[in-house]
């Protein structure tokens, strides 16, 4: 057959297998004696095989390996399906960072940020916590109990699934914003040097037990309508330091712990965390700690 009734046969335009005949995919069979291209069935099955594969992504060099090679058509499609994963995993996660641009209209300098921080690899964002960690736990004391819970908090990352959702994007960018704060890094600092310092008292007992009490204690009142300052609110502080075995002395120290404990990024980290790896989610309490403190700075009550 000529390449025009090869074309009718195949569908594909003349022009494209010309090329593939010039670039050795699709050999002619012979040449007529006018030096026209002739084809036979086997041409037209190389040809559809070619199609096939070039409708698959395969470049052409990779086809005449496989055609004229022998090289293992099964591995070669392995291969290139790894790769299309990888590239549908970034398209992804390109098309998340757009809604979450389209969202929150950034500058161009955001935007650029916001872009490298989605895009980012398994390992990119690995390094990214963990250069977080090594800063704020570089002047904790050395001790086996910091130890287990620096262990603790490294074996936990974020981890994006291959297709996450814009929440877990959006989660992941604030995240990673999060990190970078040098306010934030330093507050963890100390706190973490003044919780294993050898001579720092825990006031604040840290069971399971200990803070579902607490919190659900502060929320009856809070959500009752109590404000801090009011006398009310005194009589909460009571009951809360007597469950802690605290007396008045301990109360100026109990301010210093909690006013370098209560912020609402500690909090915000884990729920970060859970939306990004996909865990249950966690309730918001540290307004509850927030509220506490301040009844304790209005010194009302009976431990003043």
């Amino acid at each position: 057959m000529n390449i025009g009734e090869l074309s009718r046969l195949s569908g594909l335009p003349v022009k494209t297998i010309r090329y593939y005949s010039d670039v050795g995919l699709v050999p002619e069979a012979e040449r007529s004696r006018a030096n026209y291209r002739r084809y036979d069935h086997d041409s037209l099955v190389r040809l559809e095989f070619v199609r096939t594969l070039r409708e698959l992504g395969l470049d052409i060099a990779t086809i005449k390996r496989v055609l004229d090679r022998g090289e293992d058509l099964g591995t070669v499609a392995a291969a290139h399906a790894e790769a299309i994963g990888v590239q549908i995993r970034v398209l992804r996660l390109r098309r998340a960072a757009l809604r979450a641009v389209a969202r929150r209209d950034p500058t161009p300098a955001e935007l650029d940020r916001m872009t490298r921080i989605a895009q980012a690899s398994t390992d990119e964002r690995r390094r990214i916590v963990e250069e977080f960690f090594d800063s704020i736990f570089a002047e904790v004391a050395d001790s086996p109990e910091a130890a287990r819970f620096t262990e603790r908090m490294r074996s936990v990352s974020p981890d994006l699934p291959d297709d996450p959702t814009d929440a877990q994007v959006d989660a992941w960018i604030e995240l990673a914003e999060m990190l970078r704060e040098q306010d934030f890094r330093a507050r963890l600092r100390e706190m973490g040097k003044r919780s294993f310092a050898p001579s720092e008292r825990r006031l604040v007992p840290t069971g399971a037990a200990d803070v579902d009490w607490f919190t659900g204690h502060v929320a009856e009142h809070m959500d009752a309508g109590v404000t801090p300052g009011s006398p009310k609110a005194g009589a909460v502080v009571d009951t809360v330091l007597r469950r802690w075995g605290l007396t008045p002395d301990d109360r100026e120290e109990l301010v210093d712990q909690l006013t370098l404990a209560v912020d609402p990024r500690a909090e915000r980290y884990w729920q970060l965390m859970a939306v990004i790896n996909g865990w249950p989610p966690i309730p918001a309490t540290m307004h509850r700690w927030q509220w506490f403190l301040n009844a304790l700075r209005a010194g009302h009550g009976q431990l003043r």
